[in-house]
């Protein structure tokens, strides 16, 4: 899995290096020297993930994979939270970064892309030592949206429905939807989880997705108000979502089925707050819930029981494990998307639902988001079409699978 995960992205890089050539070759340059510095990030995850965890062992943070309870993997300790890894080298990265932005006059967004993510990873440490209540987790991702809205520059109008062109300025308004948006982000992560690889597997998936549009608004096929200037919020977005994608992979090796260390709300808040960063900070906010389909249903489903309490929420929402099959059943009550997968599908593997899950999101967002693209760009899209239809066919083999118990 991971090295289909390592093809794909590769070839979305390779995507994003063809656009950027066709829109700017010192553009082109940017992005390899950010890709190069992103290929030595990975490696740099992969390895020191390995020198902590006996380091986290030993500071008795860890947990049980309660998946593979009753089985010898269900009682090995596993590190956690090793998430701190890959947001300790990407904050490194921007502060790299930031030399670069004092060139090219983006070095407050840089400053402010830092401050939140630094103040996002220490606030989920913190979560993960304290186990902070729910509502510290909303309030605390609102003030670290601060420094994101005071370096916000761009419009606060959008366009009402139907398409009548008529476009109505929110103002103060537009400023709450980003702040909300970064609460949303960071915690929707976090509430999508409950199985190997799925927080890490789905933060690539809207990775893959965010530099996709970046690199398609950065060589444009229709006419675009101000072109330079939104090249320059897209190749700041590609800045930031290159190494993101990354160092995630970097952790993504590790946290894989069956996972050797687990990620810890340190990751979830990180990766969530890069890309409300990423988004409000390149003038997209509005476009990012596109790529957050999975996550928006996920919440809405979950809203009876873990907002309301309409139906008893218990501290974990994970399947059952049937010693005797080796498979997860669906716990009804439990409402989240991984049971209703299973509800839908049957029980299954754990490794086949991570791949399901995963790769679910791939062929979700693709669908809703092909029209649009082409609508907007008007473009050939040959390579995308090839990822996507790998990652499509893929993912339909797998839940094949799955349903006729082939035993993957």
């Amino acid at each position: 899995m991971g090295g289909f995960a390592l093809l794909t992205c590769n070839a979305v890089l390779a995507f994003v290096c063809k656009e950027a050539q066709l829109a700017d070759p010192l553009l082109l340059s940017r992005v390899l020297t950010v890709s190069f510095i992103a290929a030595t990030c990975f490696l740099l995850v992969k390895h020191f993930i390995k020198v902590m965890v006996p380091l986290f062992l030993k500071a008795n943070m860890c947990g049980r994979d309660i998946n593979k309870r009753g089985t010898p993997a269900g009682e090995r300790p596993i590190p956690e939270p090793l998430g701190l890894i890959p947001a300790a080298v990407y904050i490194l990265v921007l502060c790299a970064l930031h030399l670069v932005g004092d060139h090219n006059g983006d070095a407050r967004l840089y400053t402010a892309a830092m401050a939140c993510v630094t103040f996002m990873t220490l606030l989920g440490f913190a979560d993960d030592v304290l186990d902070l209540k729910w509502r510290y987790k909303l309030i605390l991702p609102f003030i670290a949206s601060m420094p994101l809205l005071v370096n916000y520059t761009g419009v606060t109008t959008v366009v009402m429905p139907p398409a009548s062109g008529r476009l109505v300025d929110l103002g103060l308004g537009y400023y709450l939807y980003m702040s909300l948006l970064s609460i949303f982000c960071t915690n929707a992560i976090n509430i999508y989880a409950g199985i190997n690889g799925l927080e890490v597997g789905q933060s690539v998936v809207i990775g893959i997705f965010v530099l996709m549009h970046n690199a398609l608004n950065i060589n444009p096929t229709v006419p675009k108000d101000n072109i330079k200037l939104l090249r320059a919020h897209h190749a700041f977005s590609m800045d930031m979502m290159i190494p993101f994608v990354a160092v995630t992979l970097g952790l993504l090796v590790h946290n894989w089925y069956p996972s050797r260390v687990f990620v810890g709300d340190t990751f979830c808040y990180f990766a969530g707050m890069a890309f409300a960063m990423a988004a409000i900070l390149g003038q997209y906010a509005l476009t990012l819930l596109l790529f957050f389909l999975p996550q928006i249903f996920n919440f809405l489903y979950s809203v009876p029981q873990q907002l309301f309490r309409i139906v008893p929420c218990p501290r974990y929402r994970l399947p059952t494990f049937n010693q005797e099959t080796g498979k997860l059943e669906a716990v009804k009550s439990h409402l989240n998307l991984v049971n209703l997968v299973l509800w839908i599908t049957g029980p299954m593997t754990e490794r086949a639902l991570c791949v399901v899950t995963s790769f679910r999101s791939c062929v979700l967002l693709w669908w809703v988001s092909s029209s649009w693209i082409c609508s907007n760009f008007n473009k050939q899209m040959t390579t995308l079409n090839i990822i996507m239809q790998l990652s499509q066919w893929y993912c339909v083999k797998v839940m094949q699978a799955c349903c006729y118990n082939t035993g993957v």
